[in-house]
C-alpha cells in the first residue's frame, strides 16, 4: 500500500518510453476505442496460410509494410458486417507502406467466400485461407472477427477483437501515424 504512489510514476515512464504508442492511443475514437495497443511489440507469427490456388503464404510476405491482418469466417455475422469497411480502407490506403490482409480461418468453402465477395462487391481484399487455423492459433486468436496490426518488422503492435469501422477517420489517422514513423 505504501508504494502505491509509484504506480502513476511507472505508468508515466512506460508511456514516455514509447511515446509513439501513447500518440496512437489518443487517436482511438468510436469503434477503434477497443483497439488494444501493446506497450512493446509482440513477436510475429510464422505459420503458413494459402491463397486460393494453394500457394503457401506467410506474414513475412508483408514485411516492410504496416499490415492490418483480419481474421474472419463466412459464417461470422460481425465479420461479414465489417468486411465492406476493410475493402474501402484497402481501396483508399493500400500502398507500398500499408496492406490489408484478410484471412478466412477455419472451414470456409471457396464458393461461399466468392459468393460473399460478389454479393458485397468486395474488390480490394485478398482471399487468403487458414483452413486448419494454424495462423489464427499461433496468433492467439480466440474469437472472430479479430484484427491484428503489425509493424514493418511483422511484430504485433495492436489488436482489436470484434467488429470495427476500419475506414473511419480514427482508423486512417492511426495508420497514417504508423506509416509516417518509418
Amino acid at each position: 500500500m505504501r508504494n502505491l504512489w509509484l504506480a502513476p510514476l511507472y505508468a508515466g515512464l512506460a508511456l514516455s518510453a514509447n511515446a509513439a504508442f501513447a500518440d496512437l492511443a489518443d487517436l482511438r475514437v468510436g469503434s477503434l476505442e477497443k483497439l488494444q495497443i501493446h506497450a512493446t511489440p509482440v513477436a510475429g507469427a510464422e505459420a503458413i496460410f494459402f491463397d486460393p490456388e494453394g500457394n503457401e503464404r506467410t506474414l513475412s510476405d508483408y514485411d516492410g509494410k504496416i499490415t492490418l491482418v483480419n481474421f474472419w469466417a463466412t459464417w461470422c455475422a460481425p465479420c461479414r458486417k465489417e468486411m465492406p469497411s476493410l475493402d474501402r480502407l484497402a481501396a483508399q490506403m493500400e500502398s507500398e507502406d500499408f496492406a490489408v490482409v484478410t484471412v478466412a480461418t477455419g472451414r470456409n468453402k471457396m464458393a461461399a467466400i466468392e459468393k460473399f465477395f460478389a454479393t458485397e462487391n468486395i474488390q480490394n481484399l485478398p482471399i487468403l485461407l487458414d483452413p486448419k487455423s494454424a495462423l489464427a492459433r499461433e496468433m492467439n486468436v480466440e474469437g472472430l472477427p479479430a484484427t491484428i496490426l503489425l509493424n514493418r518488422q511483422g511484430q504485433e503492435i495492436a489488436r482489436l477483437v470484434g467488429e470495427a469501422e476500419w475506414d473511419s477517420e480514427s482508423a486512417k489517422a492511426i495508420f497514417a501515424e504508423l506509416i509516417a514513423q518509418k
